[in-house]
């Protein structure tokens, strides 16, 4: 059973459980403990050794990136606990932020995605897996950014830029071509032509390659950024 330190962060009348710690208990994922602030994050953290924490941007004590920093200091201490932010809304920073070490086991939602359960809990145990999960909004910021900045990005195909965002999101081969409704081998040709474009190194392990994906990305952003 994946267990996790889930973070409340919105409020709810007294008695009254969390929403995202409801949609985990209903979907027999094990909440080891709440934290109400950053500080108890950390503290959980430690004291329970989660498989995943679950953290929101923006939790106290000062409400503005505390959850990220506390998140990110969790993995510094135990490398081995993924995390998944949470976030009201696209932030390219922070997703950059989030990213940019290249650790898999990491996770970027908006919060909306919660209301979507079995997704939510599937992004969940891929990040628990050690895989990369992002929004699509973010990948969808993300991707414009580096299209204005990057020429090999700019020069794909309208299909090979849908297959590249959902590789960055962190889809299998299958669930790309589910999602497009093509066939597995077409999503292979395509895959192995953006390689090819953006100069990645081909990789059969489906971490790896959302790792190098959104690590190009990242690069771009950085890029335009400078």
């Amino acid at each position: 059973m994946l267990e996790s330190a889930e973070v409340a962060v919105w409020p709810a009348p007294e008695g009254k459980e969390e929403p995202a710690m409801l949609v985990l208990s209903d979907a027999g994922i094990e909440v080891a403990g709440v934290a109400r602030d950053a500080a108890e994050l950390l503290e959980l953290a430690r004291a329970e050794a989660p498989d995943v924490v679950v953290a929101d941007i923006r939790m106290p004590p000062a409400n503005t990136d505390d959850g990220l920093r506390a998140a990110l200091q969790t993995r510094r201490d135990r490398p081995e606990i993924s995390i998944m932010i949470l976030s009201q809304y696209v932030n390219r920073q922070y997703a950059t932020e989030l990213l940019a070490e290249g650790s898999s086991g990491v996770g970027y939602l908006l919060k909306q995605r919660i209301a979507n359960a079995e997704n939510f809990c599937s992004a969940l145990r891929q990040v628990a897996e050690g895989g990369t999960v992002l929004d699509p909004e973010v990948v969808s910021v993300m991707l414009a950014r580096a299209r204005r900045e990057d020429d090999a990005i700019e020069s794909l195909t309208p299909r090979q830029s849908e297959v590249l965002g959902l590789i960055a999101e962190g889809r299998s081969n299958a669930a790309i071509a589910r999602t497009l409704v093509i066939s597995e081998k077409a999503v292979v040709q395509h895959v192995s032509h953006i390689y090819g474009q953006l100069g990645l190194p081909p990789s059969g392990d489906d971490h790896r390659r959302v790792l190098a994906v959104v690590q190009y990305l990242s690069h771009a952003e950085s890029a335009a950024a400078g």
